[in-house]
């Protein structure tokens, strides 16, 4: 299978290093990924959220639904590496989250504004950190030891990945200027 389907910007790459700039520019994408989600979702209707972004993929809904699932994830791990020493994290299974009935019939209205929220407490957070904390670390059971240099740069990429996955679909679609009530 083409994985530029899968990975339109491409798969995650750890940074070498970052720097304080490095970091306020991914902050700033973290910052701004709720916007250009709903951007990639405008005027899309039912049918359109149900269409999966590739052949046996996610539909658009579970994307939407997904980052925010994610992304709280994220926010929980940040806190626990900023609280304690290399704590053990539990991973959890995105694909059967998926399959869950809200993730595959709720509303993308309802994972937009959580992910608004979330979005904007991570911001916050990310910002009050000193230089020191970006070394802090946590333990990934099957990534193993990550910086929270690491976990920035890995949740900024992922938030462009799934909106670079949707505004594919739509170009390949057509579905540009689609204006229809979302559901």
């Amino acid at each position: 299978m083409d994985d530029t389907l899968r990975y339109p910007i491409g798969d995650f790459q750890p940074p070498e290093a970052l720097g304080p700039n490095d970091r306020e520019g991914l902050i700033r994408q973290i910052e701004e990924a709720p916007g250009h989600l709903r951007r990639a979702l405008a005027g899309l209707g039912p049918e359109q959220l149900d269409t999966p972004y590739r052949p046996a993929g996610w539909t658009l809904r579970q994307v939407a639904h997904h980052l925010p699932d994610s992304h709280l994830n994220a926010y929980v791990r940040f806190r626990l590496a900023l609280t304690e020493d290399v704590p053990v994290i539990k991973p959890y299974e995105e694909a059967r989250w998926a399959e869950l009935a809200d993730a595959r019939t709720a509303p993308v209205d309802l994972s937009l504004d959580l992910l608004d929220a979330i979005h904007r407490r991570l911001t916050l957070l990310l910002q009050s950190l000193e230089p020191e904390n970006w070394a802090r670390t946590l333990s990934h059971p099957k990534s193993g030891i990550m910086s929270l240099d690491r976990l920035l740069a890995l949740y900024a990429w992922h938030g462009r990945h799934h909106v670079a996955q949707i505004d594919a679909l739509r170009r390949r679609l057509g579905w540009s200027g689609v204006a229809v009530s979302r559901a």
